[in-house]
């Protein structure tokens, strides 16, 4: 039974309304359990459905540079499978080592994990230090949580010992009708988008960015072939849209012609279809073989090789991209979703002068400039599909086993999709139909 702050927050009251009504003690939220921690051991599906489930747990307090979030909506993210999947090790460690620093930190260590690293959603408290946001803002979360003491943070906020993917590597995540989050991590919510179509991009657009666009990755330039792996997926999805914005020339990688479909009516000319390329025969991206393959191909397309390749799949693939950025060229990884052990030819790293980097999330200036795309419709949302919190299960199950495209939202207190806008003018703008490409 939803409480009268949450029945409030759905009919869009005001911030008086807000801040006078209480707290609920207790909420509903996606967890894993610390009981459950083995019960994949030689069990060769990790089934998420099974470790992921939708429970009442207790209010936390809120510091004083934190806000409580009433959570709309939230997003499946691949570290969201590797929570309950317990792989590749328990996210209690994480929490365990963020308790024992002791203070307001000390609130994560608990038995069960608050998961989800995506939300948007209404601020419905705010601690004693926030000064830049109030009670009724309609916010986006960045999934960075940073310590602010740490000088290296302020060099970059990717860079301090501190730093953390929120609701994975910390407690109070997006998967929940509440999350706690620092001040730090609030954004504007895109006012032309809904709530699913807001809280699908934060971890996966701005990844993307620092990757191709930031200083820090890869500083793509105009007329630069970018080879895109998994481009309908996640992170690709929006890899295809910046290359295209930046003056690149995206080389997207796909399974099926769906996918190129899609692909295509996102912008991207130059498709890959691997199956086709490869004869079903995925194994051969571990081979010279099956790199000559995709060689040959990419310079069908587009006449060169790749100056830039967008890795985040790993193990599979990642041989075949040391290979296939041409001499000079660079590869910019950011996670490996088939294993993070690789192995590859480094002939072709050192004789060719190629580049590989490594790339983690985005600082909240990056965030914050891939918020500002999306609010001028220069990025649209990957949304695919949405889930209600009941079914989130099933959501990560899908994300897991790769049954999807784009991202996958789920609903939290959102009662329905399509609410949120409160400008639809800018959103007459975008365009109905790009907004809604992902989904059919």
């Amino acid at each position: 039974m939803t409480s009268s702050l949450s029945e409030a927050v759905i009919a869009g009251a005001d911030a008086a309304a807000l801040e006078s009504l209480p707290l609920p003690d207790h909420f509903p939220a996606a967890c894993v359990r610390a009981a459950d921690v083995s019960m994949f051991e030689g069990v060769e599906d990790k089934d998420v459905r099974k470790s992921l489930s939708v429970g009442d747990v207790p209010m936390p307090e809120l510091a004083p540079d934190e806000a409580l979030i009433a959570v709309m909506a939230s997003a499946i993210n691949y570290n969201t499978v590797w929570t309950a999947m317990f792989e590749p090790l328990p996210t209690f460690q994480f929490l365990k080592e963020l308790g024992k620093a002791g203070g307001w930190e000390a609130r994560h260590d608990l038995p069960y994990h608050i998961v989800g690293s995506d939300a948007s959603g209404v601020i419905v408290r705010t601690g004693s230090s926030v000064r830049r946001w109030k009670v009724g803002d309609h916010v986006s979360i960045s999934p960075a949580y940073v310590d602010e003491q740490d000088p290296d943070t302020h060099h970059d906020g990717m860079l301090g010992l501190g730093q953390k993917a929120w609701g994975f590597e910390t407690n109070f995540g997006g998967l929940a009708h509440y999350a706690v989050v620092r001040a730090s991590q609030l954004m504007p919510k895109p006012p032309a988008l809904t709530w699913e179509e807001a809280a699908v991009n934060p971890l996966c657009a701005s990844t993307a960015y620092r990757m191709l666009v930031s200083d820090r990755g890869a500083r793509m330039k105009q007329g630069d072939i970018v080879l895109i792996w998994g481009a309908t997926g996640g992170l690709g999805s929006y890899a295809v849209q910046l290359v295209r914005n930046g003056g690149g020339i995206p080389v997207g990688v796909v399974n099926s012609d769906e996918k190129a479909r899609l692909l295509r009516s996102l912008g991207c000319e130059a498709v890959i279809n691997r199956r086709e390329i490869l004869g079903g025969d995925d194994t051969l991206l571990r081979r010279p073989e099956g790199w000559k393959r995709m060689g040959r191909a990419i310079r069908d397309a587009v006449g060169e090789d790749p100056h830039i390749v967008f890795e985040h799949v790993g193990r599979e693939t990642f041989a075949a991209s040391v290979f296939l950025a041409r001499r000079g060229g660079t590869v910019v990884t950011c996670g490996s979703s088939t294993g993070y052990e690789h192995t590859y030819d480094n002939r072709y790293l050192w004789m060719r002068l190629k580049r590989i980097i490594g790339s983690h999330g985005a600082n909240l200036h990056e965030q914050c400039e891939v918020n500002r795309l999306i609010t001028l419709g220069s990025l649209v949302p990957a949304l695919s599909t949405t889930y209600p919190l009941a079914e989130v299960g099933s959501a990560a199950r899908a994300v897991q086993t790769n049954q999807h495209i784009g991202k996958v939202g789920v609903l939290c207190l959102a009662p329905r999709p399509g609410l949120g806008v409160t400008d639809p003018e800018a959103r007459a703008r975008v365009g109905e139909e790009r907004l809604r490409l992902f989904r059919g």
